[in-house]
């Protein structure tokens, strides 16, 4: 056993209990000086938490903290700072308005005599971002930069703070794969300079690139550490889920029939810029397919699927489902025509968080005579026994059931309740955006098997995707957009991710018959 002396961290036999459920159930984690060090799990298997703890965010019930081999007490995250720990959360705790130099100085402001020293500040700000590879703009507000680039933000905040151990939350969810890219050469260019760094991922691939070592938890237990050299991606994913997961999604070959959605010259305005957002695209989904839309971030996806479900107006266009017309219907009205919409923003426009779990999984079915009676009173026992049925089902999991607050499940069973309310609606159209985002590869596997079945009852299933693992192996055909246009269509057979990469970045393109 090595001396505590090598260990920058170690958390030992930490418990963490909320109410229903022993998030962290006696777990050891060790982080040696200068490595990265993976945490992996499924979602829920409690791995914010634990790292919450390290911040000071959650106090254990039992277990002792050592830095550098002495015990400490982390009572809030100011503690953790004082001891050099450093975190970037899943979602970004930043100041919209204010600009990148701001926030990073932000509660640790340079003064002298009362004044603010900026000039100071920006001179250390841009030395690390020279140091480490992080190229940003300094007066750039945030709520103008892409993701990637709140992100490094949030990394210069913690190096700003001359922080010695840094932890990564999910830090490759928003990401694009470019980004990612990026974002794993600065965490090998941290670590190089002797930054001791937790990463928290369920991306194996990543975890295999990156880390050195590997903390497995599952359902709130420790399962193990080892060394990623040793180790294979197989290997994680069963220590992870507690049994082997098919990466390959099983399906037969489809017989697309009737056009369910039809989509003719649509045209939907930009709220950044004054070019559309999407510029004349015309498509076809068929009744029993999966059609996967693929492109990089921010090029007119999230528009286009605005503009089908009715989050934003047309500028021009039309748009035909079963044969309707529903270009100016509104959003119930395609929602009860037959549309089910699993969105990008699960918090936005998935979820009301602080719902119950069983009001949020009858958001758009509570005024039907199941769940209401004649008087406009909510039939509470239908709607607990509909919400037990879908949680059972769909392996929804939360500490107190029908009952839990949305807001306090992770993030992965947020997503799993979305699912089982849209698919349950058992509609004609199915609008997917990114609906494996966040999630570990036991829930990817059985949200692929559940689109499938979709497609194979019939159903037409429209797939937005930035994941090319996902383009590659879930749809039927895949049409490439880039800057709000449809510039090649393939079939997943006969494609690579190389060819779809070149017309993603916009280096080539094909004409497209609709």
């Amino acid at each position: 056993m090595e001396s505590s002396e090598n260990y920058a961290i170690e958390m030992l036999n930490i418990t963490k209990k909320f109410p229903g459920i022993i998030a962290n159930d006696n777990i050891t984690l060790q982080l040696r000086k200068g490595e990265i060090h993976a945490l992996l799990g499924e979602n829920g298997a409690g791995k914010s938490t634990l790292m919450s703890v390290l911040f000071g965010l959650y106090q254990p019930e039992e277990g002792v903290i050592k830095k550098d081999g002495k015990i400490v007490e982390i009572r809030d995250p100011n503690d953790a700072n004082a001891l050099g720990i450093g975190m970037v959360h899943q979602h970004f705790k930043l100041v919209e308005c204010f600009t990148v130099l701001d926030n990073i100085i932000l509660g640790v402001e340079p003064v002298k005599a009362g004044i603010l020293q900026k000039a100071e500040a920006r001179q250390k700000v841009l030395a690390l971002s020279e140091k480490y590879g992080l190229n940003i703009d300094p007066d750039a507000l945030i709520e103008d930069i892409t993701v990637g680039m709140q992100q490094r933000t949030e990394i210069l905040k913690m190096l700003y703070r001359d922080n010695e151990i840094l932890i990564f939350d999910e830090p490759t969810a928003v990401l694009t794969p470019q980004e990612i890219k990026e974002l794993m050469q600065i965490m090998r260019n941290l670590s190089a300079e002797g930054k001791s760094i937790l990463f928290i991922s369920h991306k194996l691939q990543e975890i295999m690139d990156v880390a050195d070592r590997c903390t497995v938890l599952r359902k709130g237990k420790y399962i193990g550490t080892v060394n990623t050299a040793d180790t294979t991606m197989q290997e994680l994913s069963a220590m992870m889920v507690g049994r082997n997961v098919n990466f390959h999604v099983e399906k037969k070959e489809a017989h697309p029939g009737d056009v369910i959605l039809n989509v003719e010259n649509m045209t939907v305005a930009s709220k950044m810029h004054k070019k559309n957002a999407v510029n004349n695209v015309s498509l076809k989904v068929r009744a029993g397919e999966i059609v996967c839309i693929a492109g990089i971030d921010g090029n007119g996806q999230t528009e286009f699927v605005y503009g089908i479900t009715g989050l934003e107006p047309l500028v021009s266009g039309k748009i035909e489902m079963c044969g309707q017309d529903i270009t100016n219907m509104s959003i119930r009205k395609r929602s009860v025509s037959g549309m089910s919409h699993i969105p990008e923003d699960r918090h936005k426009h998935g979820l009301v968080l602080d719902y119950s779990l069983e009001d949020n999984l009858v958001l758009q079915r509570y005024f039907e005579p199941e769940f209401t009676n004649p008087a406009g009173f909510l039939r509470r026992a239908n709607i607990r026994s509909y919400a037990d049925r879908l949680i059972e089902q769909y392996d929804v999991r939360s500490g107190q059931g029908a009952e839990t607050i949305a807001r306090s499940m992770s993030g992965g069973n947020q997503q799993k309740a979305i699912i089982a309310r849209e698919i349950d609606k058992n509609p004609e159209l199915l609008v997917a955006v990114q609906p494996t985002r966040g999630l570990d590869v036991g829930a990817i596997e059985y949200i692929h098997k559940q689109l499938v079945a979709q497609r194979d009852a019939g159903k037409a299933v429209l797939l937005v995707s930035l994941e090319l693992d996902e383009v590659m192996d879930v749809p039927d055909r895949i049409l490439v957009m880039y800057e709000g246009e449809i510039v090649g269509e393939f079939d997943p057979k006969d494609t690579t991710e190389e060819e779809l990469g070149l017309y993603m970045a916009g280096a080539r393109r094909k004409e497209v018959k609709a």
